[in-house]
C-alpha cells in the first residue's frame, strides 16, 4: 500500500493526540506500514485508529495503543525483547526497529507462520517468532531487558517476571476479560517490583496452552 503524505500526517497527528510523543516511536510507526499486516477489505482501514480483525479470532491493536505500549516499554538499541502474542506481527516489527533482538511467541501456529512470512518479505532479520504457550515465556532465552504482553492477565505473571532482567520493564494489560483492564508498567529493581498504572484498555485474555488454528 502506497500511503499518501496526507494520510501519514493524519496518522501521526492521531498518535500524538493520544499521547504518543516519543520521537523514536513516531518515526518507527511512520516507517512500518500497518496495511501490510492486514488482508482484504481491512487494508483500507489500516491508518484508522481502531483495532481490526485478523485470523484465528484475534485482532491487530489500534495504532495509538501500539504506540503507547511501545513508548512505555522504553526500548533501547541493545535490548533483547520478548513479546507475548505475535498476532499479525505488527507490534513485533515496530519493536524490531528499536531493539537488538525480538523474540515473539503466539499460541496460534497460523499467526506465527504468516508473521514470519511478512518479516521475511520486509527483510526484518532480528525477530525470532515461535509457536508456544506465552504464559510460560521463553526461559531458554531469559533474561530479557523488556517484556510486552498483548493479552490481558489477571495479574502480572510471576513466570514472566522471573525472566525479566534487574532494571528491566514489562508492559501489559491486567484485569478480567469482561471488565475494564488497566495497562500497567512493571519495573524490576534490586529490591522488588515498581508498578505504574498507565490507562484503561481492552485486550483479549492471556490463555494457557496452544490454540486450534
Amino acid at each position: 500500500m502506497n500511503v499518501g503524505a496526507d494520510i501519514k500526517m493524519q496518522f501521526l497527528f492521531a498518535l500524538r493526540s493520544k499521547g504518543v510523543t516519543d520521537a523514536r516511536v513516531l518515526t518507527v510507526m511512520e516507517q512500518v506500514d500497518r496495511a501490510s499486516f492486514l488482508t482484504g477489505l481491512f487494508k483500507d482501514r489500516a491508518y484508522d485508529d481502531m483495532p481490526l480483525p485478523i485470523a484465528c479470532g484475534q485482532t491487530i491493536s489500534q495504532p495509538s495503543i501500539v504506540g503507547l505500549m511501545t513508548q512505555a516499554l522504553d526500548v533501547q538499541p541493545r535490548h533483547k525483547v520478548l513479546e507475548i502474542g505475535t498476532g499479525s506481527g505488527y507490534q513485533a516489527a515496530i519493536l524490531a526497529k528499536l531493539a537488538r533482538r525480538v523474540y515473539t511467541v503466539d499460541r496460534f501456529k497460523r499467526l506465527v507462520t504468516e508473521a514470519k512470512n511478512l518479516f521475511d518479505a520486509q527483510n526484518i532479520s532480528n525477530i525470532t517468532a515461535l509457536t508456544a504457550d506465552g504464559s510460560h515465556g521463553l526461559p531458554e532465552q531469559a533474561p530479557f531487558d523488556r517484556i510486552l504482553l498483548t493479552a490481558a492477565a489477571e495479574d502480572p505473571p510471576s513466570t514472566l517476571l522471573a525472566q525479566l532482567r534487574i532494571g528491566g520493564i514489562m508492559v501489559l494489560p491486567v484485569g478480567q476479560s469482561d471488565t475494564v483492564q488497566s495497562l500497567i508498567r512493571v519495573t524490576k529493581t534490586q529490591t522488588g517490583l515498581d508498578y505504574e498504572e498507565l490507562r484503561t484498555v481492552r485486550f483479549v485474555p492471556l490463555l494457557e496452552g496452544l490454540g486450534q488454528d
